[in-house]
């Protein structure tokens, strides 16, 4: 008998676990005015129409660089934590980390200076983080201007800025490999968020050109992580000025949210294929005053018992 109960107590178990890992919501992480507030965070059952969570109160006070919190990127680690880095300041050569197992409580903050081997450079924008699972290895990349590089594509109305990506990877956080340039595509681009699809690597980009205007988003492709990545498609966005690509695989399709920021307002585009966009701007709805950040999919016990106690 106590055998049959240990069994049924373990189907049960099962079971849960299984429903628990079906039953999951959509979280967007991002900030407001200028980063000074810190970590907002919305909810979503769809993908499609976000809700504020704690009356779009912050989850999450700047403590470290310039003490902004702006594009924060939060992602799920092979670990068990929730791993999250963001601008810090808009000059500079270091980005913001912190992690959390609720998305609530977040540990100690730390500055990672991922450029200060790097002379001259002037900013690190946007940064992000993918997992691969294949090699338990964390890419971390982001957006910089160095004053002696890329000068070609330097816009004088931009404050001569030309930036390309770089990254550099860890597996825990405290010993990092020495920064790289992850991707030049032969104009100035920025705010780079990286998709895995099928085995293959999806990076999404803004073509920050200026003469003649680009500012919308494109896509590269890469058998692996780091590259090298391919020449990028043409826009997918069409003729919007955007920028803060997020990006969602659900119900079989790939969503992908980005600001419109001369518009005061989000949009999205989505894809069955990954090479036909179609746009549904007129689908979503995001927080008043939202500006980019990123979209994670959080399984139902984060859910319950982490954000909506």
């Amino acid at each position: 008998m106590k055998t049959i109960i240990m069994f049924c107590l373990w189907v049960l178990s099962m079971v849960m676990l299984y429903a628990d890992e079906m039953n999951t919501k959509y979280i967007f992480a991002y900030f407001k005015g200028n980063g000074e507030d810190g970590l907002h965070l919305a909810e979503s059952q769809d993908g499609y129409v976000w809700k504020t969570l704690a009356g779009d109160s912050s989850f999450l006070v700047p403590q470290v660089g310039g003490r902004l919190m702006r594009d924060p990127n939060i992602i799920l680690g092979g670990d068990g934590f929730y791993h999250m880095v963001w601008t810090v300041s808009w000059k500079g050569q270091a980005i913001g980390y912190s992690k959390s197992k609720d998305l609530r409580h977040w540990c100690p903050q730390q500055l990672l200076p991922v450029m200060r081997d790097e002379p001259g450079t002037r900013n690190c924008w946007a940064p992000e983080i993918t997992y691969d699972k294949n090699t338990d290895t964390y890419l971390i990349y982001w957006s910089s201007t160095i004053e002696s590089k890329f000068t070609e594509t330097a816009e004088m109305k931009e404050d001569n800025y030309s930036h390309r990506i770089y990254a550099t990877t860890t597996r825990d956080f405290k010993t990092f490999t020495p920064t790289v340039l992850l991707y030049d595509p032969g104009f100035s681009v920025i705010d780079a968020t990286i998709l895995i699809q099928n085995g293959k690597y999806y990076m999404f980009v803004k073509d920050e050109t200026l003469t003649p205007a680009k500012k919308n988003i494109r896509v590269a492709v890469a058998d692996r992580l780091v590259g090298p990545y391919s020449v990028p498609s043409e826009s997918i966005t069409g003729d919007y000025w955007c920028e803060g690509p997020t990006v969602l695989a659900h119900e079989g399709k790939i969503t992908v949210y980005f600001d419109k920021y001369t518009h005061g307002c989000y949009g999205a585009v989505e894809s069955v294929d990954l090479k036909h966009w179609g746009d549904i701007s007129h689908k979503v709805v995001f927080p008043e005053g939202a500006r980019h950040g990123s979209v994670i999919e959080v399984p139902a016990s984060i859910w319950t018992d982490g954000i909506n106690l």
